[in-house]
């Protein structure tokens, strides 16, 4: 074999080993996203509606274990000044368990549950970055859910492309909500439903969402948009309709 052709076959064999690398760090980098989105589009295609079951846990009858009620219509437990707890639940295969009942946000058009990460200063990188890795943060000053106000969450990231798709996961088919989608709060125990009103698309220098006040409960949802990239943000509005 001539210097040559070796030359000829270690150049060959470095640039196929770069483009395989290069697929495998863009599949770790889109993975979550790919995931979410086939899911998404699996279920809607197939009718499946996602829900969270409805629990009581009596706050006089603290030993009661938590009963599960097969009415969609009826009020949750939170409008009726009861708390709620899964512990004793088992899942069904289109049932979502929330990860946190402490703090926690579940979508459930989306699949989106995820713990929410209180008290994080939007204006400091580093401090929303770390709270990002383990779920959805709160912005510093916002109101408690259930009280009037503007509770804002948000799920974006700006340290590295990888990290900006990854973080972003959790709010990437905030997209696909409309006025009278449903996103749940629950916060300390307790369930609080909020009602989609409102979808825009703000410029990142553009801050009104976060420091409006308002009369009543408000949500405030936020990530980025397009999806992995910091052009705009996406802002999603959602008024308690029960508490």
């Amino acid at each position: 074999m001539s210097n040559r052709f070796r030359l000829i076959f270690a150049i060959r064999f470095i640039g196929y080993l770069v483009f395989f690398a290069g697929l495998v760090g863009f599949a770790f980098m889109l993975g979550p996203v790919v995931q979410v989105e086939a899911r998404y589009r699996i279920d809607r295609v197939l009718g499946v509606k996602r829900t969270v079951p409805r629990v009581i846990t009596s706050v006089e009858q603290p030993g009661v274990q938590p009963e599960v009620e097969s009415s969609q219509e009826e009020e949750p437990a939170s409008q009726r000044g009861e708390t709620v707890s899964f512990s004793s639940v088992t899942a069904s295969e289109n049932s979502i368990i929330p990860v946190s009942t402490e703090y926690g946000i579940v979508i459930e058009k989306i699949n989106a549950n995820a713990k929410v990460i209180p008290n994080v200063n939007p204006a400091n990188e580093r401090e929303y970055v770390e709270a990002l890795k383990y779920g959805v943060a709160e912005a510093l000053g916002s109101t408690p859910p259930g009280q009037p106000g503007n509770l804002y969450l948000f799920s974006h990231s700006t340290d590295a492309p990888w990290n900006i798709v990854r973080f972003n996961a959790i709010f990437y088919l905030l997209k696909e909500l409309v006025p009278g989608d449903r996103v749940i709060i629950f916060y300390k125990n307790r369930r609080y439903d909020y009602v989609v009103f409102d979808k825009i698309i703000a410029s990142p220098s553009d801050v009104s969402y976060l420091t409006n006040r308002y009369d009543s409960p408000i949500l405030t949802l936020q990530t980025c948009d397009p999806p992995g990239t910091l052009l705009n943000r996406l802002i999603v509005r959602a008024k308690l309709v029960s508490s």
